[in-house]
């Protein structure tokens, strides 16, 4: 089982936020999930990005993979490199 860190898209049709969450590559983006690591809002200024850097460490030593953006976020916060 390949196991992601996504993006699940919650919100209203144009006020969307994100939370954090470790699924199977498999599910669909809103559906089934593993974990719930923190939450991602885009339309805040300045953009809110909170996340349990233990949580999302453990994860990502356990083999989980990152899309892009949370790739992206995470290195923006310091939790990969």
């Amino acid at each position: 089982m390949a196991v992601k860190i996504r993006l699940r898209r919650m919100g209203q049709t144009h006020a969307p936020f994100y939370r954090v969450i470790v699924a199977d590559e498999r599910s669909p983006r809103d559906g089934r999930f593993i974990d719930e690591i923190g939450i991602y809002d885009p339309t805040k200024d300045p953009m809110e990005f909170r996340v349990d850097e233990e949580a999302a460490k453990k994860w990502l030593a356990n083999g989980a993979q990152p899309t892009e953006t949370v790739a992206r976020l995470f290195k923006q916060a310091g939790i990969q490199k």
